[in-house]
């Protein structure tokens, strides 16, 4: 299997560092940060919604956090927010964030949320080449892997609807954190009517378009990788004979 170590430019690293760092992510993100490392993890607005979601890695008595690029500002500013009296630093870090596919280099680590999601490393920048415009895809599409800005989507987004239990991203043990008590409610009181699924795909429809069906709008599609898709879903009116675009579409896995 290929071991070439790609730039992934779409990610950024943060440094949280201090004395209580590991009890200020505690309170505020969805994992447990005392049960080692690596972890994926998502902060929550105070209604359970999705804000962002992370891979974090020890580092001394602080730990990186991998975040979409596209977030990482906005990320640094809701951690300085909530730092308050915390001995705790936030900032951008210079290192670079490395991705493949098998036996993991530059004492990178398997993926946290899937092990078909290959590896990551955090390293000082260097002449890699960039990682491939959707490398991940087919593999995030068969194994319902979401993606920040896609499927996850801030201040929308439930995340036990987008798989986050599944992919080890939420402890139900480890106490409060912000958002915390709708994700209970979710996980312990209620059925979830909607979620993420793959579905069979013939055509192509833009991410995002809606998904009918007898004349209903059910879903959204988003993405499309090797003849399947990602969907959000509602579950009980998915069946035969759902379209988006000019795309058929047939339910695999819920």
């Amino acid at each position: 299997m290929e071991t070439t170590a790609y730039h992934d430019t779409n990610a950024a690293i943060l440094a949280v560092r201090g004395a209580d760092a590991e009890g200020f992510l505690q309170g505020l993100i969805t994992n447990d940060a005392k049960a080692g490392t690596p972890f994926y993890a998502a902060i929550l607005s105070p209604q359970g919604k999705y804000l962002f979601d992370f891979i974090a890695m020890r580092d001394g008595e602080g730990f990186l956090l991998e975040v979409a690029a596209s977030a990482a500002q906005a990320l640094l500013a809701r951690l300085t927010m909530y730092k308050l009296r915390a001995k705790v630093t936030v900032e951008a870090c210079d290192l670079i964030v490395l991705r493949g596919f098998g036996a993991p280099r530059h004492g990178g680590f398997p993926d946290p949320r899937h092990a078909a999601m290959g590896w990551h490393g955090f390293v000082p920048a260097g002449d890699y080449p960039k990682l491939p415009d959707g490398y991940f895809d087919v593999a995030r599409v068969e194994n319902l892997v979401p993606q920040a800005g896609i499927e996850l989507q801030s201040n929308e987004s439930y995340i036990l609807e987008m798989g986050f239990e599944r992919l080890n991203g939420v402890s139900f043990k480890k106490g409060c954190y912000v958002g915390q008590e709708v994700t209970a409610r979710m996980k312990h009181k209620t059925e979830l009517r909607k979620g993420l699924v793959r579905l069979k795909l013939e055509g192509a429809a833009p991410i995002g378009a809606d998904i009918s069906r007898d004349g209903r709008t059910i879903g959204k599609v988003y993405t499309q990788a090797g003849g399947h898709a990602l969907a959000y879903l509602r579950h009980d009116l998915a069946g035969p004979d759902m379209v988006a675009g000019d795309a058929r579409l047939a339910l695999e896995v819920a």
